[in-house]
């Protein structure tokens, strides 16, 4: 898919999303907790899958039927050891193209053995690292007046961030400016520098802002031990 293509389809879905919030549709999926770990397993499986035989993991036959809808994802891989935690991997599908266990299989491997920012993982550090899945809503634009009243249209701690101008695209998961104590503006900042913009192309005409929000599933264990949060119920600014 050529480029403008891919930008015609987005722009086609967040439209069709901002019918669909209106009507209390995004909001309504859930995660149970046996999904979480569902998931959490499923991408430790296939990371190790991939690492041994380079080969994808098949989807399973046991499927929870609400993976099985398209979704956005991401999956996070956080190295710990002890106190010390360090990104290794972050890749995912920003709008709900295939359904949410493929779109999982193949963000696990991109994020463990293709984020151009670190080496591959490998096997063994695969017992430090721990495993954050990112379950997104799509992605609505956000309309304003004037680019200054972006900051009064976004929340920190519940919204993530894409901004998009021209051929250049930045995004942001809602937890990011939370983990790094941001306000709205730096936020917007950072997203664009994300995407390769200025720092203030948020303030100029013609660039679009789009929000999103998610359910996290953090891996507490290596056995599968999880917990979510809810990041649409966070009312912090």
């Amino acid at each position: 898919m050529q480029p403008f293509e891919k930008l015609r389809t987005f722009e086609k879905v967040v439209l069709i999303n901002l019918k669909l919030e209106k009507e209390g549709s995004i909001m309504s999926f859930e995660l149970s907790l046996d999904d979480g770990r569902f998931l959490v397993k499923l991408v430790r499986k296939t990371i190790m899958m991939f690492l041994e035989t380079q080969k994808k993991c098949p989807i399973p036959m046991d499927t929870p039927t609400k993976l099985k809808e398209k979704r956005g994802v991401f999956v996070t891989l956080n190295s710990i050891k002890g106190n010390n935690k360090h990104l290794r991997g972050c890749i995912g599908y920003p709008m709900p193209e295939i359904s949410l266990v493929e779109a999982t299989i193949e963000s696990a491997i991109n994020s463990a053995t293709r984020d151009p920012r670190f080496n591959p993982v490998d096997s063994q550090e695969m017992e430090h690292i721990f495993i954050e899945i990112s379950v997104l809503t799509p992605p609505t634009q956000i309309l304003v007046s004037d680019p200054k009243n972006f900051v009064n249209e976004i929340n920190v701690g519940r919204d993530g961030l894409i901004v998009e101008r021209g051929l250049y695209k930045g995004l942001l998961l809602p937890q990011v400016p939370v983990e790094w104590n941001w306000d709205v503006e730096e936020f917007l900042i950072n997203c664009c520098m994300k995407g390769g913009l200025t720092p203030d192309a948020w303030l100029i005409e013609g660039t679009k802002i789009y929000k999103f929000s998610c359910i996290i599933v953090k891996e507490l264990t290596l056995d599968g031990d999880v917990v979510l949060e809810d990041m649409r119920k966070q009312n912090s600014s």
